[in-house]
């Protein structure tokens, strides 16, 4: 099938010309708006050749061929009359869709996103405070049983974070919501001044009461709140643009700051922290009440209904009563119980991989279950499960058992944020025993049912011919193919783990196994002798044939194909002959940074199903022109 053929075929499988909105491409996927996604014959999609996977997200349908082939197709669906738009478009477009409550929850997730390293680590920390500050562990490590230093230390470890949450919302609130960052954080900070009484000292009941302003208004600083916070965020960053919109450029620096907090200030602590404190612990409190329910019925519930919601896209509301749970309680029931969904979700996934002789499928659905273990459900939900629809919704009674028995033993996380394999370190508190049984019988539960009942295998694809080999054919082959080859790091930096990647296509492995770096300059070079094989005129991703038939994938950030150039600069063309050490592009990382994108790069070899091994030879730390992936044949 030519690609004239493929394209055809996506278009009529995406419900025709009509039902197409627009289309984009990065380096390796297809990103569609459609009209109406019901349209879409999913099935058929995944079946078209050169498909490696494709699925939903932030509104649009993105359906992954790779590097050097995404691009060829984009032409041919143009070519065939779809309308264009640029990526940055796109993402404008996909943020209108849903109604206005998924709207306003993704904003939510889009605060609470940058937070969450900090709440994680923080999580961390209590679950090993409850370990350290065991009597048996204490007394092993020759500590007194009460030590006030080391009580004190953990404290630190512990609450910090809490402490200050609500800062942090304002700040993250003003950078989604376009504000001058630093007086939200200022804002933020003056919530929690240590000169009102502490939140938590007056919920204890202590001797601590709130201030009274004029007599009426109970004031207290909001250590620990969220929802508060958010709003005050929200008001204050549309307010600083309405004041600035009004103020002269020359006294900008002078008044706009000063009125912006003076106003705030006064609002958040008289009027919105109070009214949406009273708000916040009414859905505490009735959190708290659904969670309270007898014979495991919140864990049946919740952990049968969860991934629906990841599937609507509005499942960021649990970042809000995680975050209350953990600040006021110290532990979080929902996390065990979310845990319970996403392991059932992977284990369904494994099942059908597994089971079938497919295997086209077999390679899309282990590295998606291993993303649902490492705490991404996405490519397992859109790759696999929902495609065949059973294994989803027999996933759902698996998370729902796995969740009642979450309930049941009374497990609560320290934190959120992580689940499944990561997750683990939030239970060494005395709960990992319970907390491995809860995950063996989800996935026990998941695998059983989606292998019994839930998929029926397909028929494997009609093996191709063997192409013939001409005389012309030969002539272009390379020269020397070797069969193992060493690649030297393209970059220095921090190396990360395929699967820690924040991009789906990426951390689970559809696009081939290899490595990522967190560059600490900007400069990019050949892992290798190769030939140039795709050099975007975005300069931000870059394809290269290697001696032993590699395909290398160097892409530049995540999503940075929406800068359209800016930033990167282009020091090879397609068609150039390299040697290792080469420099082949340039990139300012402070642009990507500036433009809210992640400039995580990712090392890839594409045909990963050629060789028998792609294996990786650094971690920590790298200088470019250490070794870092070898493959072999």
């Amino acid at each position: 099938m030519n690609n004239t053929e493929i394209a055809k075929n996506v278009i009529e499988a995406l419900g025709g010309r009509e039902n197409v909105n627009s289309v984009a491409h990065c380096s390796t996927r297809l990103r569609v708006m459609v009209k109406d996604e019901n349209k879409i014959d999913k099935a058929r999609v995944e079946d078209i050749e050169k498909v490696q996977g494709a699925f939903f997200n932030s509104g649009q349908y993105q359906i992954i061929f790779g590097t050097g082939i995404v691009n060829k197709i984009y032409d041919e669906v143009v070519a065939l009359g779809l309308p264009t738009s640029s990526k940055d478009e796109m993402k404008a477009e996909a943020a209108k869709q849903g109604n206005a409550f998924q709207r306003a929850i993704r904003t939510f997730g889009d605060v609470f996103v940058p937070i969450i390293p900090a709440i994680v680590a923080t999580g961390l920390f209590m679950g090993f405070r409850g370990l350290l500050t065991q009597e048996a562990i204490m007394s092993f490590f020759g500590i007194a049983e009460y030590n006030p230093d080391f009580i004190t230390y953990t404290q630190i470890l512990t609450d910090t974070a809490f402490i200050v949450l609500p800062a942090l919302v304002v700040w993250s609130t003003f950078r989604v919501f376009g504000g001058n960052q630093t007086i939200g954080i200022v804002l933020g900070m003056m919530l929690i001044s240590g000169s009102l009484p502490n939140a938590w000292a007056v919920a204890s009941g202590g001797d601590v009461t709130p201030m009274q302003f004029f007599g009426f208004i109970p004031v207290v600083g909001l250590q620990g709140s969220v929802l508060p916070a958010f709003i005050i965020g929200i008001v204050g960053a549309k307010f600083e643009k309405f004041v600035r919109k009004y103020v002269p450029e020359v006294l900008d620096l002078l008044v706009t700051p000063f009125v912006t907090l003076l106003v705030m200030s006064i609002l958040g602590l008289f009027v919105i922290g109070p009214v949406f404190h009273v708000v916040e612990n009414y859905i505490l409190a009735a959190t708290n009440a659904l969670l309270a329910l007898p014979f495991g019925l919140p864990g049946l519930l919740i952990g049968g209904v969860h991934q629906v919601i990841v599937v609507s896209g509005v499942h960021h509301i649990f970042n809000l009563l995680e975050s209350q749970l953990v600040a006021n309680t110290g532990a979080n029931p929902f996390n065990a119980i979310i845990t319970a969904a996403m392991t059932a979700q992977g284990a369904a996934t494994i099942a059908v991989g597994v089971k079938t002789k497919n295997p086209k499928l077999k390679a899309l659905a282990f590295p998606a279950a291993l993303a649902a273990f490492l705490g991404i459900t996405e490519p397992a939900i859109f790759g696999v499960n929902l495609r065949f629809r059973k294994p989803f919704f027999l996933s759902l009674i698996a998370g729902a058992i796995g969740g009642a028995v979450a309930s049941l033993l009374g497990l609560a996380g320290t934190g959120f944020g992580i689940t499944i394999i990561p997750g683990t370190l939030l239970y060494v508190n005395g709960q990992l025993f319970s907390y491995i049984l809860m995950v063996a019988v989800s996935f026990v539960a998941g695998f059983t049912l989606t292998y019994m009942f839930g998929f029926e295998d397909e028929e494997a694809p009609a093996k191709k011919s063997e192409p013939v080999v001409t005389t012309e054919a030969v002539k272009e082959a390379p020269a020397a193919l070797v069969n193992e080859e060493t690649f030297v790091s393209p970059l220095s930096g921090e190396v990360v783990a395929l699967e820690n990647v924040n991009d789906p296509v990426f951390s689970s492995g559809a696009m081939g196994k290899g490595l990522a770096v967190k560059p600490s300059e900007g400069v990019v070079y050949a892992p290798a002798d190769a030939e140039v094989t795709i050099a975007f005129e975005t300069g931000h991703a870059y394809g290269l044939k290697t001696a032993s038939g590699a395909e290398i994938l160097i892409h530049i950030g995540i999503d940075t194909v929406s800068m359209n150039g800016e930033g990167f600069e282009k020091l090879v063309a397609a068609g150039d002959k390299v040697t290792a050490g080469t420099a082949i592009a340039k990139f300012d990382a402070s642009k990507i940074a500036a433009a809210g994108l992640d400039d995580t790069t990712m090392i890839i070899v594409t045909n990963t199903a050629e060789f028998a091994t792609v294996e990786a030879l650094a971690d920590a730390t790298v200088a470019h022109g250490d070794a870092f992936l070898k493959v072999a044949k």
